[in-house]
């Protein structure tokens, strides 16, 4: 049995049915009927005892959503980029393109049994799994943990916005140097920064933008639909840009770029950075030189 996520009822709570507490506490139980199926399994237990429907909930409780599976996942053969590893945790580079989990066989944690050491510490974990995700058609940095501390330690960074992240993106037009979007997502209020890099000429875009973004919220689709609402989509979003923007296999212009976290048992300020992926820097060049060609050929006619 492993610990997916931990809650500590707060002080001032007392005598809620647990059902009703459970309700959108845990970020893989997605929905009243989730929580009771949950329920029903045996996943949610309350001070480490399986939980019941009509128990009443009290401050200083801790709720536990736990996965039942004893025996490791299938092993997906796939190189993965290690930008971190200790005994406790890593950091890896997804690829685009990849699930980090799911009911799919070529995901992420599958993947990480190939390439993460399992922990020697008393609390490890059978496998290494994945702390949090990040969409399949962006890649980028994802903090795995080896042991149920480094789990329960960096999952209440993660749900408490502790945790700092920087993406790159190619967006569609050139935006203004620096600038902040609030731009509500499902009736929730978010908040994005971005930050112009370079931008570049283009024959199909008009200009190509390099900018940093950071989310301090954790919407679904967050960054890509911030930038397209102020009128720059990202480069090859087929949900949030246009088809003017897409390029034929090139997928997506969004990368994970940078972590910044508390190690969850030293304690030490950890940064992380990994550079973004190479069709980036090539994207941008041959878009410049296709227009600085295109305007070349004009002026000598």
């Amino acid at each position: 049995m492993i610990i997916k996520q931990s809650h500590s009822v707060p002080e001032g709570i007392s005598g809620v049915r647990f059902r009703e507490y459970a309700d959108g506490l845990f970020k893989a139980i997605k929905s009243r009927k989730g929580v009771s199926k949950a329920i029903k399994r045996g996943e949610l237990r309350i001070n480490g005892e399986v939980a019941e429907t009509g128990r009443l909930i009290q401050a200083g409780m801790v709720i536990d959503h736990v996965d039942l599976m004893v025996n490791p996942p299938k092993e997906y053969r796939l190189d993965l980029e290690i930008v971190y590893e200790d005994d406790y945790m890593a950091v890896i580079n997804k690829p685009a393109g990849i699930e980090v989990n799911g009911n799919k066989f070529k995901t992420i944690e599958n993947a990480l049994q190939g390439n993460v050491k399992v922990s020697e510490e008393y609390d490890a974990l059978k496998w290494p799994r994945p702390v949090h995700r990040i969409d399949c058609p962006t890649s980028g940095l994802l903090v795995i943990a080896k042991t149920h501390r480094a789990q329960v330690s960096l999952g209440h960074q993660f749900e408490n916005r502790e945790i700092k992240k920087r993406y790159r993106a190619i967006v569609v037009g050139t935006p203004p140097e620096s600038g902040t979007i609030e731009e509500p997502i499902d009736g929730r209020a978010s908040l994005s920064e971005f930050k112009l890099v370079e931008s570049v000429a283009s024959l199909r875009s008009g200009t190509l933008s390099l900018v940093d973004l950071y989310p301090h919220t954790g919407r679904k689709h967050q960054l890509r639909k911030h930038m397209a609402s102020i009128g720059h989509p990202i480069h090859g979003d087929k949900q949030h840009g246009d088809d003017g923007n897409i390029m034929k296999g090139k997928g997506l212009f969004l990368s994970s770029v940078g972590l910044s976290f508390i190690h969850p048992i030293s304690l030490e300020k950890i940064d992380v950075e990994a550079l973004e992926p190479q069709k980036f820097k090539t994207t941008l060049e041959r878009e410049q030189i296709r227009w600085d060609k295109f305007n070349s050929e004009n002026v000598e006619n």
